[in-house]
Parts: C-alpha cells; sequence; structure tokens
C-alpha cells in the first residue's frame, strides 16, 4: 500500500465523507450482527473510538498518555478564537479545555482506515451555551500506535466562527490592547 501523504488526505476527504454518507459504513469498521461489535476493526480505528471514550470522559491524562504522540499538531478551521494550528499535547490538551468549559460534546458517526490515516465523521454540539450543534469530519493520521495529527474540518464553518465568537469573546479595549508581561 502506498503511504498517504498530508496533503493528498485532506484533498481526498470530502470524497471520502461523500462514499461514507452514500455505502454506509465502511468495511474496516463493519460489524458482527452476533457480537454487535466491529468485526476484524482497523488497529486505528479502535485507537479513534478509544480516543473518543476518553473524551467523552474528560480524562485529559489519558489523552496525554495514551492517544496524543508528544508532538502532536491539531488543525482547527475557522476565524474565531479558539482557531489555528495547536502544537504538541500542552497546547491540543489547553484547546479541550476550552472546549469543555463550552460542554462541547462529540459523537462519532463513521470510521475509515487507510494506513496511517483515519478519517472519522461525527455530530459535535455544544451545551454551555446551547446552539452549535453541527457535523465534523476529522483527519487523523496515526504514529507509533498515537495520533501524531489531526485536522479538523466543519459542514458549517459560519455556524461553528460564530459560535466561538459568542463563547469566546475578545477582552474589551482597553484591557484589549493593554501591554502584557514580557512585551
Amino acid at each position: 500500500m502506498t503511504e498517504l501523504s498530508r496533503a493528498a488526505a485532506l484533498r481526498t476527504l470530502g470524497a471520502a465523507g461523500l462514499t461514507l454518507a452514500a455505502t454506509g459504513t465502511p468495511a474496516a469498521a463493519s460489524t458482527s450482527a452476533a457480537a454487535g461489535k466491529p468485526a476484524g476493526e482497523h488497529p486505528n480505528i479502535k485507537l479513534i473510538r478509544g480516543y473518543y471514550d476518553a473524551y467523552a470522559r474528560n480524562d485529559l491524562t489519558a489523552l496525554r498518555e495514551r492517544f496524543f504522540a508528544a508532538d502532536i499538531v491539531w488543525t482547527i478551521p475557522g476565524h474565531h478564537p479558539l482557531a489555528g494550528t495547536k502544537r504538541g499535547a500542552d497546547e491540543v490538551l489547553a484547546f479541550f479545555t476550552e472546549l469543555a468549559r463550552a460542554g462541547f460534546r462529540a459523537d462519532p458517526i463513521a470510521l475509515a482506515a487507510d494506513g496511517d490515516w483515519v478519517i472519522d465523521l461525527h455530530r459535535g454540539w455544544s451545551t454551555r451555551p446551547e446552539g452549535l450543534d453541527i457535523l465534523w469530519a476529522l483527519a487523523f493520521r496515526i504514529r507509533g500506535g498515537r495520533i501524531a495529527e489531526a485536522v479538523n474540518f466543519a459542514a458549517d464553518q459560519h455556524a461553528a466562527d460564530a459560535f466561538f465568537w459568542r463563547r469566546y469573546p475578545l477582552a474589551g479595549i482597553p484591557a484589549r490592547l493593554a501591554p502584557r508581561a514580557g512585551d
């Protein structure tokens, strides 16, 4: 199997989502009717399912120690206060702490794996305040049994931007323009 580059994965994410929508659960995540659990599940899908379990429990220790590579890179799209690329487990966990303040939840819908990549489609919504409830897709790159990179894609980026601006407004002026320590 040819290694899938980051650029190729990002370009084809839309096509993968359409394929998942058209065909249902991918073969890599098909379930056994008898057991009700995925049969022959790809190890990277198992990793992402475990990640979602830890995320649902807000278990930051498990996320750091079991699921995240130390040099993880997590990209959040958009034009809002939480957008941008987080580098390292500390930055990613700080981002997750902020999501927890908004009561953000995620419910996986479909997972597909190919080589080092897992594509995830999930429902993501807020509870504090309510108001954001959209589909998200993530492209996870797995290295050494851990998440080395994740790139989020919002089904409605405008709604995500508007929500995060409401939840995390800028400080008022003059506080926002005041010199900071080290400046």
